[in-house]
């Protein structure tokens, strides 16, 4: 198979990061072996022996692009496509594959913060047969979707009447505790140590009335149901107050990364130099070290 290129009107397969000049190649998720290659004027051309398909079927047309810093890494355009092309990398949602994307959008009105577009360029055609096979791959083998989603059952030991542990008292120092409800200039934030916790932390970690909780002002919030983006409210609370620390509590799941990330843009946004930590929670309840 001879594989050209018009070097002045795309990219050279090496800034795609896809050619070694003697080796494989993977365009896009097949495998080439170059034989030879050969430089013409205004094209290169590469002689390749083919490992699978061979057809490589590439258009210009529409297709989904994702702003990693406007994600909050909510994971909800992942649940939302239908057709597994997206999935969440280091608490980013990302586009896997061009072929499985079929340009219908259905992620656009699940993403919070507007970070999916539609762009137009020089894409692998979607291929039907290929998303189907690797729905029912996945299906098989694992769940799909936002990893949030995805159900655990936990075996607990019981206690027994006798060795009931004593009720704690709650810690908590100040009321509203969401995001969205506290005021900007509320006077508890004068000189306090800030924490900011996933909804679901208290749940999954039972001792963070006293580990996280005690002798700080807790906001709490779940940037997935939610649907808003807390960094700048959260900005204004370090602007506006003396806030002497901040401590993020967040789960291990890829959409609460959205609040870590909504905390780190209101430290850099506020303008000061602030100690702060971000401990994260696994789903069964331990400090993830």
């Amino acid at each position: 198979t001879l594989l050209c290129r018009m070097s002045t009107l795309l990219p050279s397969p090496l800034e795609l990061g896809l050619l070694q000049t003697q080796g494989t190649i993977l365009f896009p998720q097949k495998y080439f072996h170059v034989v030879e290659t050969t430089d013409f004027p205004g094209f290169s051309c590469y002689l390749v022996a083919t490992s699978g398909t061979e057809r490589m079927k590439k258009m210009l047309r529409r297709i989904i692009q994702i702003d990693e810093e406007k994600c909050n890494g909510c994971g909800a355009c992942a649940a939302a496509c239908h057709e597994g092309a997206i999935s969440m990398v280091d608490g980013k949602a990302r586009l896997m594959r061009d072929d499985y994307c079929d340009g219908l959008g259905d992620c656009l009105p699940a993403c919070p913060t507007g970070a999916i577009t539609f762009v137009e360029r020089e894409a692998a055609a979607y291929d039907e047969a290929a998303v189907k096979e690797s729905l029912r791959e996945k299906s098989a083998s694992r769940h799909t979707g936002c990893p949030g989603h995805q159900m655990y059952r936990f075996d607990r030991p019981r206690a027994s009447s006798s060795t009931a542990p004593a009720p704690s008292s709650s810690q908590l120092g100040q009321w509203p505790c969401q995001i969205k409800l506290v005021p900007v200039n509320a006077p508890y934030f004068q000189g306090a140590k800030l924490l900011i916790a996933a909804d679901c932390t208290a749940f999954a970690y039972a001792n963070l009335h006293q580990d996280f909780m005690r002798g700080k002002i807790t906001l709490i919030g779940c940037p997935k149901l939610d649907g808003v983006d807390y960094s700048e409210k959260l900005t204004q609370i370090l602007r506006s107050n003396d806030i002497q620390s901040v401590t993020i509590v967040r789960m291990e799941v890829p959409c609460c990364g959205g609040l870590e990330l909504a905390a780190q843009k209101a430290l850099q946004a506020s303008g000061k130099f602030l100690p702060w930590q971000v401990v994260t929670i696994t789903i069964d309840g331990k400090i993830l070290d």
